[in-house]
């Protein structure tokens, strides 16, 4: 078998025209004459006599006259004998400035409603080696969020992959929102964001939100949404990342990409490999799958003068945390994002889970002495807080030690401050966002740890921005008691 990115540019090798043969849903086989049998990952075009395109990519050889392809939209209708046009390269997306403000599909087709791209548009294959080992640059700079637990807990790395487990409704779409709206308003950069099996309603909003923050500008958005063929789902992440390559290899920008969810791209591995015949793997995902996530995340990287950062939302089946696709990807981040049920149903959002989150950067020869005690010194009071929850349940606190008791005090105090409105969720909650510098969140986490606010009462920290926030609402709650 022959792989199209060995082939070279396009015309570099005699391309000809084929017939379909089988259609079975999303897998099409193609018969072409012997001597001219396209090779892997080669884009192939359906001329039939329908309005919308079809691609399809070739995913296998089956004999020497026959391939076996992948479509990348929908094929109702398609029959067999309808010719087949091999393009002589792989899918070609549109890269560089003009696709900022868009909104394009897996093929790069505008589906935005707006003007068409201009002609001589830069296009790129989707399908790249990553850079060489001995190019790429380690993640060792915080990449500082404005989201407290984030920041003082899980800090992201700059160049560095994140990812964000969690079940159904915790808030993960919320959460990548937020870092959208947080992130390249204060960066100033590029960000591409890959809209993976989700629903049509989201990126709707997303793409409105974007639109009257000003931001949209700077970012590129990709879809294959839930609706769209697992083709499509399984190739969008690449042609994002092609469009986020492109930008730090050739105008040497950083690059926020941003990928939800990209669970649905793993599930739509599987859903081909059934269409496929493969014998299933373990809990029914594809044998490839450890391939398949390495393929891409390893793609995502830094180089001298310019960085990748990714952030990814991932889908936790039934909230089960050992399961396959979930630790594929988790093997791959540097920042892991835990976000807990438990907490949603409590109220504290980000419903982040503190003691289950994790980052390479949290060590104090990259985030500071001081940054490392504090987060040391709060995993440490809501660990002991979490051990003592069983004991409260059945006794109640009274029946603690002095020292317990005030352990209990301070973490649920802890709890409150780290809980933050966004700016997202401000037409629902009615309370404005907060972006909250590192300097803030390590202050008031400290304060809190050394007793500062022992005399507080806990609703005064809860969903706050700074401590000075907190502060004011203390006051303002004694002056209303003090009037009563």
């Amino acid at each position: 078998m022959r792989d199209a990115d060995a082939v070279g540019e396009t015309g570099a090798r005699e391309v000809a025209a084929g017939k379909v043969v089988a259609v079975r849903g999303a897998v099409v086989d193609v018969a072409f004459p012997e001597a001219h049998l396209p090779p892997l990952n080669t884009a192939l075009t359906v001329a039939w006599d329908r309005p919308e395109a079809l691609t399809l990519e070739v995913h296998s050889h089956l004999d020497d006259g026959t391939v076996r392809a992948i479509a990348l939209q929908a094929t109702g209708g398609l029959a067999r004998g309808v010719a087949v046009v091999d393009t002589g390269a792989p899918v070609q997306v549109p890269v560089g400035d003009p696709v900022l403000g868009r909104l394009l599909d897996v093929v790069g087709d505008v589906r935005d409603n707006g003007p068409p791209l201009p002609a001589g548009t830069v296009r790129r294959g989707i399908h790249n080696a990553p850079p060489p080992l001995s190019q790429t640059l380690a993640a060792d700079a915080m990449f500082e969020t404005g989201i407290k637990v984030i920041d003082l807990l899980s800090p992201l790395a700059r160049g560095g992959k994140a990812a964000m487990f969690g079940g159904a409704g915790v808030g993960k779409t919320v959460l990548v929102m937020e870092l959208i709206q947080a992130m390249v308003q204060k960066y100033q950069g590029i960000s591409v964001f890959a809209g993976v099996g989700e629903r049509s309603r989201e990126g709707h909003e997303l793409w409105t939100e974007m639109r009257a923050s000003g931001v949209l500008e700077r970012t590129v958005l990709v879809y294959g949404q839930m609706n769209e063929p697992p083709g499509a789902r399984w190739r969008v992440p690449l042609t994002a990342l092609t469009m986020a390559e492109h930008f730090r290899d050739q105008q040497h920008r950083n690059v926020l990409l941003l990928m939800d969810n990209i669970f649905r791209f793993v599930q739509a591995g599987a859903e081909l490999s059934s269409l496929l015949g493969r014998l299933p793997s373990r809990v029914g995902y594809q044998p490839t799958l450890a391939t398949e996530v390495a393929g891409l995340q390893e793609r995502i990287a830094s180089v001298a003068g310019a960085s990748v950062t990714a952030i990814q939302a991932v889908y936790v089946p039934a909230d089960d945390f050992t399961d396959p696709a979930v630790t594929a990807v988790s093997s791959h981040t540097d920042s892991v994002i835990m976000l807990s049920r438990s907490l949603a149903a409590q109220g504290f959002y980000p419903a982040i889970d503190p003691l289950s989150s994790s980052s390479v950067l949290l060590d104090p020869l990259v985030v500071g002495e001081a940054h490392y005690r504090i987060a040391e010194r709060a995993r440490e009071t809501l660990a002991r807080f979490k051990e003592l929850e069983d004991i409260i349940a059945l006794l109640g606190v009274e029946e603690l030690g002095s020292a317990d008791r005030l352990v209990v005090a301070r973490a649920r105090r802890l709890q409150r401050f780290l809980a933050q409105p966004f700016m997202v969720t401000e037409a629902f909650t009615g309370t404005p966002g907060r972006t909250v510098p590192l300097a803030e969140t390590l202050a008031g986490c400290r304060a809190i740890l050394d007793g500062e606010t022992d005399d507080w009462a806990e609703s005064s920290l809860y969903m706050v921005g700074t401590l000075e926030e907190a502060r004011g609402k203390e006051t303002a709650a004694r002056g209303t008691a003090v009037a009563a």
